[in-house]
């Protein structure tokens, strides 16, 4: 079942909905997420998206960082301190989200606390974005059905168990509509981690639109969730992938996401309708490429016609050689010249 986002039809037999994931990228500069959001757009992206939060209602203090923070960032600071750095106040958050709306992008935020979720509400983002981290966290859930816009949950770290307990939850809070996007939380992740038929698994178990959130160093991973059935396809989208900040090493460039977007445009359209039939531009060779029925010797008129006398060659625009044994037995109309197509109208 299709839903809509901000009047993009997402679902089968509707253009893959790309989301350039901003996230944390912005580093905290204004002009930094403004230029993020050019990209995204010049890129082709259907929305923008970027993380909303207050760092000290998300963290405690002597939370450590993920590993894979340690490597883009050092250990000196735990990660509460490094998450301060790049929150997006509300102000800068309104700020980019106008911007947004000048360049007919569509701005999305992951919110991650009940304070952010009523500031992205009050903004008029058309969806929330939750995070696979938060999948288990059923009154954040709760508190976003309640505002009755559709939802984007990344499924990521989750047993389909607390994918179903999670969906349950916000359908019964009043969402209206729901996508899932499957994941893998690793930074980056492998692509023998990919897992992606679980995409089918979701799909089979929810009736619901199903995506990919790639943090994958490899674009061919997202394209073959395109192929599999990815309805939604979100990549982390940086200026530059050698600026200081976690996620900046596992996102793509500018250039990057442009041909990313490219290569999904081209393969969608490659997917067709699954029907099984030739298409138009086969039609020629179709003719010629196939055979037909012809003469393997002169046959005179009034000749019983027996199997030795026929032959399969090209083109195919006689009759079909299934249908030989339909002639068999038949009489000559009309004298039939060697290797020539045998008509229907050459036959008594």
């Amino acid at each position: 079942m299709p839903i809509k986002i901000g009047g993009k039809q997402i679902g089968d037999g509707h253009p893959c909905f790309i989301i350039a994931e901003a996230g944390v990228n912005h580093n905290g500069s204004v002009e930094l997420a403004r230029r993020l959001v050019s990209a995204a757009a010049e890129a082709g992206a259907d929305a923008v998206k970027f993380q909303t939060f207050q760092a000290d209602r998300l963290i405690s203090a002597n939370t450590p960082k993920a590993d894979y923070q340690k490597q883009s960032s050092g250990t000196s600071e735990q990660q509460l301190e490094m998450v301060r750095r790049l929150e997006m106040p509300e102000d800068m958050t309104r700020s980019i989200a106008a911007y947004a709306a000048t360049l007919g992008i569509i701005f999305l935020s992951t919110g991650f606390d009940e304070q952010s979720i009523d500031l992205l509400d009050d903004i008029g983002v058309p969806a929330f974005k939750i995070a696979s981290g938060d999948i288990t966290d059923l009154p954040l859930l709760a508190f976003v059905g309640h505002k009755g816009k559709p939802v984007i949950l990344s499924t990521g770290m989750s047993y389909l168990e607390e994918v179903r307990s999670a969906v349950k939850t916000l359908l019964s809070a009043g969402c209206p509509d729901i996508a899932l996007l499957h994941c893998v939380s690793s930074y980056p992740a492998d692509p023998q981690e990919a897992n992606l038929k679980a995409l089918r698994t979701l799909r089979e178990a929810f009736d619901v639109p199903v995506g990919f959130s790639d943090h994958f160093m490899e674009s061919e991973i997202a394209i073959a969730a395109l192929a599999i059935g990815a309805n939604i396809v979100e990549k982390h989208l940086t200026l530059d992938v050698n600026l200081p900040g976690p996620d900046h090493g596992i996102s793509l460039s500018p250039a990057g996401f442009k041909a990313l977007v490219r290569s999904i445009r081209t393969v969608e359209t490659s997917l067709g309708d699954g029907v099984k039939k030739p298409h138009p531009a086969e039609q020629n060779v179709r003719e010629l490429a196939r055979r037909s029925i012809v003469a393997a010797c002169a046959i005179a008129t009034g000749t019983t016609i027996t199997r030795e006398m026929l032959a399969f060659k090209r083109p195919g625009t006689g009759i079909a050689p299934a249908q030989w044994e339909k002639l068999i037995g038949k009489r000559a109309a009309c004298d039939i010249a060697t290797d020539s197509l045998i008509k229907v109208r050459d036959l008594e």
